[in-house]
């Protein structure tokens, strides 16, 4: 499907962690391990935090990010230290810039790997519950898009995991509704700039891998010598599709049906339910 990043701690040029690491998430959009396809190749997006302006800075692009010079070029000289990166297996919508992930809203981005099963059907259901407000933001023609603006339908900017439990359990709703057995699959990652969530969780079955990065303090007392992780900081945070290189005991496997929080140095766990809203 897809495979992405996200990112906090002390800042990093975008490169740091796109293409220095040995399974970097530019690798992964040529050679992918784990994901539902080996290519990702439907083009990619950042978002990035500087300060520079109160939303976040977006760079999408139809190509595929192993190719893309421009990439190469803004991610040797952006730092952050928040960003979310993206490389896209379209699991059906078309190919074109207005699709790419992440997508953004004022100071919030959203990001998905996985699928809304049968999402033609369910598309016209599932968009009349957005905010009439929100509605004409939606540009493209995703079932991340129209998840993103159901999450902000239902609170995001104030309780992110509620938000997205009552988006998801919506699609699960319409979906049987529909007669689809297993509606969502997938992973979710939103911030704002300061605070992030990710979430792993399928309808049925196994879901779409994730993977937190364990403490850095400890793999460098371990690994004293390893050029990636001395650039980083021991509070980094990283949270990702697929582990970006096989160093052991640096990727933590997140559960499924489980939210992470990330509030700078602090992680949680909690349980990740999915809840329709009253209707």
């Amino acid at each position: 499907m897809c495979r992405w990043l996200a990112y906090s701690g002390a800042p990093v040029t975008l490169d740091d962690l796109l293409y220095k690491p040995p399974e970097s998430l530019v690798v992964q959009s040529l050679h992918s391990r784990l994901g539902a396809e080996t290519t990702n190749g439907d083009g990619f997006g950042v978002g990035w935090y500087d300060g520079h302006a109160p939303e976040p800075g977006l760079f999408r692009s139809t190509q595929p990010a192993w190719g893309d010079r421009n990439l190469r070029e803004l991610s040797r000289h952006v730092r952050s230290g928040t960003f979310f990166a993206h490389v896209r297996a379209t699991s059906g919508s078309a190919v074109q810039q207005s699709n790419c992930h992440p997508f953004r809203h004022d100071r919030w981005l959203f990001m998905h790997n996985g699928a809304v099963h049968g999402f033609p059907a369910l598309r016209r259901d599932l968009q009349l519950a957005v905010d009439p407000a929100l509605f004409p933001l939606i540009e493209g023609t995703t079932d991340t898009e129209t998840l993103f603006h159901l999450a902000l339908t239902y609170g995001l900017t104030d309780d992110p995991p509620a938000a997205m439990a009552a988006a998801v359990g919506l699609v699960e709703q319409v979906g049987r509704r529909h007669g689809v057995d297993a509606p969502f699959q997938g992973t979710l990652a939103t911030t704002d700039g300061v605070r992030m969530w990710a979430v792993r969780h399928a309808s049925a079955g196994p879901a779409r891998t994730l993977f937190r990065n364990a403490d850095l303090t400890v793999l460098k007392e371990h690994y004293p010598d390893n050029p990636v992780l001395a650039d980083l900081s021991d509070d980094t945070r990283l949270i990702v599709s697929e582990p970006l290189g096989d160093l052991r005991g640096a990727w933590l496997e997140v559960p499924p049906s489980t939210c992470v929080v990330v509030d700078g140095r602090d992680e949680e766990l909690r349980p990740f339910v999915p809840r329709a809203p009253a209707a």
